[in-house]
């Protein structure tokens, strides 16, 4: 994922409501979300480059988000792929706790990144960019291309908007999707400088992006319950942001 938003143990219903737009380019190739057949209790699309995951949710009510941080100062050949930090929490047994932990004494094996996990009892976050793995308190957070708590103006608008949405009720996918659809630029004064140049940064700012050869690919919704059941939603996009499939998927008890 290339920026997020969730609701941790904020909502009456939901301790869990996410959104968040995939990144990527286009020719890349990706796998839908879909039940893995290879592990059938995970749900998730998936990197067919790589073979991992951006973000994935367990019919046990396990689930993790991995973003990159925007270092290119820290960019290596043959690091290992992010994604499969995703997989690899998804597929196993450890607690968010103890897998936040065991990956941040490895983080130099890979690329900058930012990932996120959660369980029945905790949500922790670690970053290659922060000096220790945190627990998440409850409350609202959004996450870009940097580490967690930076404002950058996309992160700003989504949250603010995310927030409102928080409050409707019933809760309900669609007006996520419709957040995380908005491709407003801030000004060129507000932009972060990360190293990509100017016209770079513009392209990266929104929300949603669209270009010839790099942009939203997917975006999702999870809802998720006390219980560990919930809602699941992808709307996937092709070059230039053309809207393709949605895909919709209920688990659990709910």
């Amino acid at each position: 994922m290339c920026v997020l938003f969730f609701a941790h143990r904020r909502h009456s219903r939901y301790p869990l409501v996410f959104a968040g737009n995939r990144d990527e380019a286009y020719d890349r190739p990706a796998a839908p979300a879909a039940w893995w057949t290879d592990a059938p209790h995970v749900l998730a699309g998936r990197d067919l480059e790589a073979g991992g995951t951006w973000l994935g949710v367990t019919t046990a009510g396990r689930w993790a988000v991995v973003t990159n941080v925007r270092d290119l100062t820290r960019l290596r050949d043959g690091a290992r792929s992010r994604g499969d930090l995703v997989r690899g929490f998804l597929v196993g047994e450890e607690t968010a706790e103890a897998f936040a932990q065991r990956t941040f004494d490895a983080r130099d094996a890979y690329n900058p990144f930012n990932l996120i996990v959660g369980d029945a009892d905790a949500v922790w976050y670690v970053s290659t960019h922060e000096d220790r793995p945190t627990e998440l308190v409850p409350g609202l957070y959004g996450l870009s291309n940097s580490t967690l708590g930076v404002a950058w103006p996309k992160v700003e608008r989504g949250l603010a908007a995310f927030e409102r949405l928080l409050a409707e009720e019933p809760l309900q996918p669609e007006p996520f999707l419709a957040l995380l659809h908005d491709d407003t630029r801030p000004s060129d004064e507000a932009l972060p400088d990360t190293g990509v140049g100017l016209e770079r940064e513009r392209m990266l700012s929104a929300l949603f992006i669209a270009s010839e050869r790099y942009g939203t690919r997917a975006s999702t919704v999870l809802l998720l319950d006390e219980g560990g059941g919930g809602r699941f939603v992808e709307r996937t996009f092709g070059p230039g942001g053309v809207e393709g499939e949605t895909c919709a998927f209920a688990f659990g008890p709910s």
